[in-house]
């Protein structure tokens, strides 16, 4: 416990002193994550999202451009990927299915049509 809380300590220490080279983080831990926020140069949120203890990526995180738009939601259990994840370009979504921590389906959506794009179910 001490161990993380030094390295979240140094962490968010490292982030302040060298903060021209990194993005600007923001981690507070609850319970057994440790929910995380990253920030584009504009202040703008880049990534959000949960780790577990171990720093492995852990349940939703959604991603968005210098403007605040969403580009991407995905699902992690434990570092894998896992259930569906969405990709948004514009006037396109793209829908990521994944079994066993591999694609297993893609569709994509354009302006009321889907077309499955690969399968490999």
């Amino acid at each position: 416990m001490k161990n993380i809380i030094l390295t979240l300590t140094l962490l968010l220490i490292g982030t302040h002193v060298f903060a021209q080279d990194a993005p600007l983080k923001k981690l507070i831990k609850k319970g057994d994550l440790i929910e995380a926020q990253i920030f584009h140069d504009n202040g703008i949120v880049s990534q959000e999202g949960q780790y577990n203890l171990d720093g492995t990526l852990q349940g939703t995180w959604i991603s968005y451009d210098e403007n605040g738009n969403k580009l991407a939601v995905a699902k992690y259990n434990n570092g894998e990927k896992v259930g569906t994840w969405f990709f948004y370009d514009g006037k396109t979504l793209n829908e990521v299915k994944y079994t066993n921590n591999k694609i297993a389906q893609v569709k994509t959506w354009k302006e009321g049509e889907t077309q499955i794009v690969s399968n490999f179910e």
